[in-house]
């Protein structure tokens, strides 16, 4: 039957695979203990070594997924706290107007009341720049949309006040150069 191959193979040079049929009669070769002993403690160091790559892979995969945990966890409490150095900075500003409402009616209408209101709001004022917060400037200037709102548009009072900020209704507030809060203003036309 091999010449059979053989012959067929000769004429057809193209056909590259060589088909070979077993006589059932002939004997296959038979392993012996050493062969599949060896072959089989082979395949069981195939199989430790898939074992202990899953293992690392899920154990990989776990501390990933607590990394991930860990990391929205601590975004949290950082967003939660954020505002605290702000806040706790804040608080001898709240006790100076708690003082100042404790105060007698009498008080209240005297000059130094006055000036005690504008030492607090000084006070505010700058614990808040301290912080990074800027207020903007308006008045007098150039309307930018990006910059302003616009409420109304009212005739200039002047020639050069046409196209330009008049009156600011609300200030405009930026937080570390980002506008956190956009000008309400009056523009002249």
């Amino acid at each position: 039957m091999s010449k059979k191959n053989d012959k067929a193979q000769q004429e057809d040079p193209q056909n590259e695979t060589v088909n070979t049929v077993e006589d059932p009669q002939t004997e296959a070769p038979q392993n012996t203990d050493s062969q599949s002993d060896s072959s089989g403690s082979d395949l069981d160091k195939v199989k430790q070594e898939r074992d202990e790559i899953r293992d690392k892979y899920l154990r990989m995969m776990a501390e990933f997924e607590n990394f991930k945990k860990r990391n929205v966890r601590e975004r949290m409490e950082l967003l939660n706290t954020a505002a605290q150095d702000t806040l706790t900075a804040l608080l001898p500003v709240i006790d100076d107007f708690d003082r100042a409402l404790n105060l007698t009616e009498e008080q209240r209408n005297s000059p130094a009341f006055q000036d005690g209101i504008q030492l607090v709001y000084q006070k505010l004022t700058n614990t808040l720049k301290q912080r990074g917060l800027e207020v903007m400037d308006t008045n007098g200037q150039d309307f930018d949309p990006e910059l302003h709102e616009a409420l109304t548009e009212i005739p200039a009072p002047t020639a050069d006040l046409k196209g330009k900020i008049v009156d600011t209704i609300e200030r405009g507030y930026t937080l570390k150069g980002k506008i956190i809060r956009h000008a309400k203003v009056v523009t002249g036309k």
